[in-house]
């Protein structure tokens, strides 16, 4: 009996008559060959439309069982990292207890050891591009022609995670390294690829194996390594990775474990895998010599950013009116002490062990030509040049930009304020950081402003999810899923505490929210900002988007990660369901 199935997800198949429709499907072929192979716990979802090449390409049947294999050789350790998780979250949640550096691991803090060498290509790391989704072919192209020092290849913040999205963006990497699209460096001579798959909290529901969907960022890493690690190895350019959301050492040991597995499984050197970890999570920033020391030999050093950070408080400490964060647009910024105490940390942390203290990505876009917006652009760049420059001169040895336009003017900033590669001989001895510096809420109240935007975040970033966008352009600068995040965890909070507009003295409730989510939806529809919103089928996809932020900011409990709850809601994965590898017209036809 054979069967004809709709696929974003195995969990959303539909079974077709199988008199009516003898067409066999690419994952037939594929599923039979593993079962050749003995591999009969594995299963592969079909490719959807146009993505025929790049799944045929990546999911051979040598690539599947290696991921199958990698998944089953983890599967307990990384459910129990995960449980763990949970348990820390319900104690806090359930105390006053409050993180402070663990006393058990001080001899790691205290003793004197650093991670092995840094890789000759990244001794350099002053300028990476940000937010660069690989499956937007033409973003990634023009990233691979620039002067960046690196790409963050990324599959979590700047992508949507479409079985399509995955697909393509995988198989342009492999083609990158690969060196087969026209008209780009070669992988040697190109910036080198920071690859950032999926962080822990998402899914991939297009593979089961012992019936069960398989971790995304091991789906993302596995297919990376199994198809580009030998030759980045041999051109000096990785494999090279940035890991996202970790809370912990031994989340991170977990991961230094997959390295080491997939090293020896490859036959590649062992320490060749090297992986910056970005902390963005505030339970994290008391375990960063924990973290390097776990990853020591694989051990790029840390990154700090802003939103993903600030938005951790509330999934933490949320429930606590102590933790209450202010108008993240006009309080929450890198100079406030809690933040400034985190990137002092990470510098000082990283250069006592000799790795790289990398920044976060300036977010903010040049309007389209300097020629006729001379002052606005150069507003801008200035913006962002000030801002950056307080990072270097606090020790930072890069940071991230997302306009490529950025990225000569930031490297000339470079050379003229340092004269090394990097800035491993500012030691920050000085420094002084307890565990109230790093949980010091900033003072500050909401604006109504700041309210409104970030229902606007929020909305947009779901509806250019339901359109398979990882991110958007809003108001000079782009948007992505740490931006909602921070948005939809504010709302959540301020309605939790009925905190009080500044601007009038109003409470806000959630009749407030609701009445300015309808009103901001409306503007939208007229916004020439938004002029994408012109059919029926648009304004119905933002009104979905609308109700969909509605219900994760009005949830009892706050839901972990945006982008998990969206990952497996029906109505984002109907969004993306599409017939596989057979058209509608040639499955009509058969009806």
């Amino acid at each position: 009996m054979e069967r004809f199935v709709r696929h974003t997800s195995p969990s959303h198949t539909k079974d077709i008559q199988p008199e009516l429709c003898s067409l066999k499907s690419e994952s037939f072929y594929l599923n039979q060959e593993l079962k050749k192979r003995g591999i009969t716990n594995t299963e592969v979802a079909d490719p959807p439309l146009n993505c025929e090449i790049a799944y045929r390409t990546l999911l051979t049947s040598d690539g599947v069982e290696f991921l199958s294999e990698l998944c089953q050789e983890f599967d307990k350790e990384v459910t129990q990292m995960l449980q763990a998780r949970e348990q820390r979250k319900l104690e806090l949640k359930q105390s006053s207890h409050l993180p402070d550096f663990d006393p058990k691991t001080a001899n790691i803090r205290e003793s004197n050891w650093t991670v092995s060498p840094v890789p000759r290509r990244l001794q350099c790391r002053h300028v990476d591009l940000g937010d660069v989704s690989p499956s937007n072919r033409a973003h990634f192209v023009a990233a691979l022609k620039s002067a960046a020092q690196g790409i963050q290849t990324d599959f979590d913040d700047g992508h949507c995670p479409t079985w399509a999205n995955q697909l393509q963006g995988l198989y342009n990497v492999y083609r990158a390294v690969h060196n087969t699209i026209p008209g780009v460096p070669n992988i040697e001579d190109a910036p080198v690829l920071m690859l950032r798959p999926r962080a822990w909290n998402m899914v991939e529901h297009n593979l089961i194996v012992n019936g069960q969907e398989v971790l995304g960022p091991l789906f993302d890493f596995g297919l990376l390594m199994f198809h580009n690690a030998r030759i980045l190895l041999e051109k000096e350019c990785g494999p090279y990775f940035y890991l996202s959301k970790l809370e912990g050492s031994k989340e991170a040991a977990v991961w230094d474990a997959i390295f080491s597995w997939t090293e020896k499984k490859l036959k590649l050197p062992h320490g060749c895998v090297k992986a910056c970890v970005l902390i963005e999570n505030v339970l994290a920033s008391f375990e960063m010599h924990e973290i390097l020391y776990a990853l020591r030999d694989h051990s790029l050093g840390l990154n700090c950013g802003i939103w993903d950070y600030s938005a951790s408080f509330i999934n933490k400490f949320g429930h606590r009116r102590d933790f209450l964060l202010p108008d993240r647009n006009k309080y929450v910024s890198m100079d406030r002490h809690f933040l400034k105490s985190y990137m002092d940390l990470v510098v000082q942390t990283c250069h006592q062990r000799g790795c790289h203290a990398t920044g976060g990505m300036a977010a903010l876009l040049l309007p389209k030509t300097s020629s006729e917006n001379y002052e606005k652009y150069q507003m801008i760049q200035n913006k962002v040049l000030r801002a950056k420059q307080t990072e270097i001169e606090a020790g930072v040895d890069g940071f991230m930009v997302y306009d490529i336009r950025l990225v000569v003017p930031s490297q000339q900033m470079w050379k003229r304020l340092t004269s090394s590669d990097n800035q491993f001989s500012k030691s920050r001895s000085e420094v002084k950081v307890t565990n109230k510096d790093l949980l010091l809420m900033p003072s500050g109240g909401v604006t109504e402003t700041g309210l409104k935007h970030n229902i606007a975040v929020g909305i947009l970033f779901i509806e250019a999810w339901l359109r398979g966008v990882g991110h958007y352009y809003y108001k000079g600068a782009v948007e992505d899923s740490a931006t909602a995040e921070i948005s939809r965890s504010q709302i959540w909070q301020w309605i939790r505490f009925q905190a009080i507009l500044e601007d009038n003295g109003k409470q806000i409730t959630m009749a407030m929210v609701k009445n300015l989510i309808r009103e901001t939806t409306q503007e939208m529809f007229w916004s020439s900002e938004n002029s994408h919103f012109v059919t029926e089928k648009d304004r119905q996809r933002l009104l979905t988007a609308a109700q969909m932020f509605q219900e994760i900011v009005s949830k009892l409990d706050f839901p972990e990660f945006i982008t998990t709850y969206f990952n497996l809601d029906h109505t984002f994965l109907k969004s993306q369901a599409s017939f596989s590898f057979v058209s509608m017209s040639a499955l009509e036809s058969h009806l």
